[in-house]
């Protein structure tokens, strides 16, 4: 288990929790980032800048202050 924040790129991980205010908890899961959920990080900004993550088709922009309230699982890769 790891925040999402320190997740290497294109590994795949599952969301176990959000530790992020109500508010920005329930916009999250309605974007489908909610436990249970595989998510990849895409990208980092360039200095201390979002995250750039993959929920099944969406893909969103996350500060990295809540990057780091997020805990992930991070599952084996899958050979494509």
């Amino acid at each position: 288990m790891c925040p999402l924040f320190e997740l290497s790129l294109e590994t795949p991980a599952r969301v176990l929790k959000l530790h992020t205010p109500a508010e920005l908890t329930q916009r999250l899961c309605a974007l489908g980032l909610r436990p249970g959920r595989e998510v990849t990080v895409l990208r980092r900004g360039w200095l201390g800048g979002p995250l750039q993550l993959r929920i099944g088709s969406t893909e969103l922009m996350l500060r990295r202050e809540h990057a780091r309230a997020i805990e992930v699982e991070t599952l084996p890769v899958r050979e494509g």
